[in-house]
């Protein structure tokens, strides 16, 4: 082999290492995972896809598949570029004036945990690769990046010793799983490979058939899952311009999810919040007090309660 093929070979070993996925989540079999008396929302978010290449039955047999037999908003936006003032806005309402995806910046005011809180519900934010509970200065750990974890960027969390270990990595998720105390409401991020921001479609969907079923077990009797992108490739955006981040997948999936609807009314992740805001009856903060940003009502056969 000549030096300069050697050279190619040693990037191409290189580039890999870092987009590893990690191990199978270790929880039982959905089957024989104890069935929750009480109702649960969890939201997993994947990363950076268009919705007709996050839905291609062809590449993502599993999602796609759930998508026709649970809810698909086919008119879901990303609120921007880059990653995360979607994620902070998918909890604040806002996007904290952040443009980049910052390790050092910080987000103000209340989230949907503080919201949670005062009703007396519990949350955890479940991080694949998370190195230890809270790890609020990490930035990266392997496929765990700081820039996927909003709850990270706000102080009146992280300064919270008690609040910040509700941060957690994915051996807690499975042991949750495993003991059927899932909290009320449960954020979910896959490390950058199983989330398709390091790898491909195929490999997202293999993580999410791995993984959704064993949560969707668990949702309760009015409970529900929401899997959304943070953004696609494009800047095709909705929402009377509040969103530009590219046209995404956004699956619902609950026993109160109407089988096999489809909505094409706009929606993006202030939308989103604004439907769990409602299904535990808090209030709207920020942008998802605008019913401009749309909902996933229309996916329910009755309005979510939780």
């Amino acid at each position: 082999m000549s030096r300069a093929r050697l050279a190619v070979v040693l990037i191409v070993v290189l580039a890999g290492c870092g987009a590893q996925a990690g191990p199978p989540l270790a929880a039982p079999t959905p089957s024989r995972l104890p069935r929750a008396a009480t109702s649960h929302v969890v939201v997993v978010v994947m990363e950076n896809k268009e919705r007709d290449d996050a839905l291609a039955p062809s590449s993502a047999p599993y999602l796609s598949g759930l998508a026709r037999r649970s809810g698909s908003m086919t008119a879901s936006f990303g609120v921007g570029h880059p990653s995360l003032p979607n994620y902070l806005a998918l909890i604040s309402g806002s996007t904290q004036g952040v443009i980049d995806d910052c390790t050092d910046c910080q987000g103000h005011g209340p989230t949907l945990a503080d919201q949670l809180e005062r009703a007396g519900r519990t949350w955890k934010a479940y991080m694949e690769g998370l190195p230890a509970p809270c790890s609020a200065d990490v930035a990266g750990h392997r496929g765990y990046a700081k820039k996927h974890n909003p709850f990270a960027y706000f102080p009146a969390i992280t300064r919270d010793r008690r609040r910040c270990r509700r941060i957690v990595g994915f051996d807690a998720l499975a042991a949750d799983l495993k003991a059927g105390r899932l909290p009320d409401f449960s954020f979910v991020s896959p490390d950058l490979c199983n989330d398709t921001h390091d790898c491909n479609v195929g490999q997202g969907d293999r993580f999410l058939r791995a993984t959704l079923p064993r949560l969707i077990r668990e949702l309760g009797p009015h409970g529900f899952l929401v899997l959304t992108y943070d953004e696609g490739r494009s800047d095709a955006g909705c929402c009377a311009g509040q969103a530009s981040g590219g046209r995404i997948a956004t699956v619902v999936a609950g026993p109160d999810v109407r089988p096999g609807a489809r909505s094409a009314t706009p929606v993006d992740h202030y939308g989103v919040l604004r439907t769990i805001e409602d299904a535990f009856r808090v209030g709207h903060l920020g942008h998802a007090g605008d019913r401009r940003n749309g909902s996933l009502r229309p996916l329910f056969r009755v309005a979510p309660r939780v």
